[in-house]
């Protein structure tokens, strides 16, 4: 039987870090060696970083990248296994590519020929696209090597290295950013493809978090009929070892023979010869780790964002307002999930409108996560700037503006708590808030980082109930669930005076953001034609206050951040026909 034994270095790497990652490969390639694996595989682009965006224009940074490629190879002198690395390859231009090295030498270069140029990528900005592709035979057992799109694209390069050159494996290393039921859609699509062309397919994907963007790993390897062989965890490092029988590829096509009748060949191929793999008389016990239910897997996507961003960016600790509302609750429960209770702090920032209840359940909270809290009333400043404002205001009815500043004043307070003990501040607006512009400029938009901006607000009272399922007690007060969510600026106020029931926003923002329906598609839908020209009126309206805002980690298929490029100034309104 012909067997191959991979190992998929699923890692998360930090941008720009070379000695750090150079390191995290050493590492994998130690493990892969006592493993006896044939080959390694280590994610796109993991020696500089994934994305690297204009980092990509210095020469400098070229330069680093390759000196950290030099660096790995020599360390590989002696060892047996084969490995394959993602890096920036460059000459007249430059190439997201992967480096094939094997004892102490870069003994082949594959440069990536699909390049995603929609929704957060940015690839023909920054690389040229390859024009050869790459087979790596061992003995007589050909493996085909692929960048991530390269296997989303339709025929080719699958094609050209199954059909028309005989791979019996192709491996794929992807920087492939995570949204919410991006796992499954990943592996589906995938198993269907070495299904359809009767190849066994290797995924090895990055994980961790880079600004907005997460990678959340779950790589994965299917035999040539699609069947999973072996599945690592989402959202964690992973050194995945598996075995393959490149034999079943036969099999599979001696009973659906439809390869028999094709033969493409529309791209060169260069092939770098291996020894035949080591036959080794044990087998590895197939992992296949589980893959999240929906709310499990949001929730660990953003601890994986938050945490990320503040160990990858030097902070230690986090600051956060709470109110005593879902959204600052659900911040803060991430918060601690992340980075521990010791490195959170809470503050309450009581007004005159702010509720008992609202303090005791921000108490209880903080009580029950273990977090440090300070409270600071604002009601003393509040009072300062009316007599400063006064005179000024004078004649004219009391109205938002006197709602903003009591927003304000609490964002100065956490500004100047960061300043002062260097806590990252977290803002706790969620997704139907941001698109609606339902928050206050320089107010509770005030902040480093916003961990739930990605997060509808039904998604958040979801969020939190599975939580306190999950921890089996009641970490989130039950009257958080149930009161009606109210930002506590005048006597009375709730969400629902300005805004439709989150229920019926949120699908109209789903139904337009993301999956880009008109108003007339939504309003057939079953939707009040004038909530949803008045929902879409709010967010056309907001798109400045989203311009300024801090940037969160990204979960959904489209959001406000890096996939979403509207204009400010822009005239153009839909309505529906009357």
């Amino acid at each position: 039987m012909k067997r191959i034994r991979l190992t998929l270095a699923q890692l998360n790497p930090t941008l720009g870090d070379f000695e750090g990652n150079v390191r995290k490969a050493k590492d994998a390639l130690d493990h892969a060696e006592n493993m006896r694996s044939d080959l390694l595989l280590i994610p796109e682009l993991f020696i500089p970083g994934y994305p690297p965006e204009d980092l990509a224009f210095r020469l400098s940074f070229l330069r680093a990248n390759r000196q950290a490629l030099n660096d790995f190879a020599a360390y590989t002198t002696g060892k047996n296994v084969v490995c394959v690395i993602g890096f920036m390859d460059f000459d007249e231009d430059v190439y997201n590519a992967a480096a094939v090295v094997h004892n102490g030498k870069i003994v082949a270069v594959y440069r990536k020929i699909f390049l995603p140029n929609y929704s957060v990528f940015d690839e023909k900005r920054y690389f040229r696209p390859g024009e050869k592709l790459l087979m790596l035979q061992f003995g007589s057992a050909k493996v085909g090597l692929t960048i991530c799109e390269d296997i989303w694209s339709p025929v080719e390069p699958l094609a050209t290295l199954v059909t028309g050159n005989g791979a019996q494996l192709i491996v794929n290393i992807s920087a492939s950013p995570y949204c919410v039921g991006k796992a499954k859609l990943r592996e589906s699509y995938i198993s269907m493809k070495a299904y359809e062309y009767h190849v066994a397919v290797a995924y090895c994907n990055m994980v961790g978090g880079q600004d907005e963007l997460v990678f959340d790993g779950a790589s994965f390897v299917c035999d040539a009929s699609g069947e999973l062989l072996a599945r690592a965890k989402s959202f964690e490092e992973e050194l995945l070892s598996v075995d393959v029988d490149l034999d079943e590829n036969l099999r599979v096509n001696l009973s659906e023979p439809r390869r028999r009748y094709t033969h493409i060949e529309n791209l060169s191929v260069q092939t770098v010869q291996f020894d035949e793999p080591e036959q080794k008389q044990d087998r590895l016990s197939p992992c296949v780790a589980e893959l999240y239910q929906r709310e499990q897997e949001i929730f660990m996507g953003l601890v994986t964002g938050l945490r990320d961003y503040v160990r990858k960016n030097g902070f230690e600790k986090v600051v956060i307002g709470l109110s005593g509302g879902m959204d600052s609750s659900l911040t803060a429960v991430i918060a601690v999930e992340a980075l521990g209770r010791e490195n959170v702090k809470g503050v309450l920032m009581p007004s005159m409108y702010t509720s008992k209840e609202s303090m005791e359940d921000a108490s209880i909270l903080a009580k029950n996560l273990g977090i440090e809290t300070l409270v600071l009333p604002i009601n003393d400043v509040y009072d300062a700037y009316m007599k400063v404002l006064g005179s000024v205001f004078c004649g004219r009815e009391r109205d938002i503006t006197e709602e903003n500043i009591q927003a304000r004043i609490r964002g100065n307070y956490l500004m100047a708590l960061s300043n002062k003990f260097g806590w990252l501040v977290l803002t706790t607006g969620n997704k139907s808030e941001i698109a609606t512009g339902y928050c206050t400029l320089y107010g509770d938009t005030a902040g480093g980082f916003a961990v739930i901006k990605d997060v509808y607000k039904t998604d958040v009272y979801r969020i939190g109930r599975w939580y306190n399922r999950w921890k089996a007690r009641e970490i989130i007060p039950e009257r958080v669930f149930v009161k009606a969510p109210s930002a506590e600026l005048r006597p009375g106020q709730t969400d629902q005076e300005k805004l439709p029931p989150y229920e019926v926003l949120d699908e109209i923002l789903r139904l337009y953001v993301e999956e880009g329906l008109d108003v007339e598609e939504i309003v057939e839908k079953g939707h009040d034609p004038e909530i949803v020209e008045r929902v879409l009126k709010m967010l056309h309206s907001s798109e400045y206050k989203r311009k300024q805002a801090p940037m969160g980690t990204k979960i959904s298929m489209r959001a406000f951040g890096k996939d979403w490029r509207m204009p400010t100034t822009n005239k153009f309104r839909e309505s529906v026909q009357r």
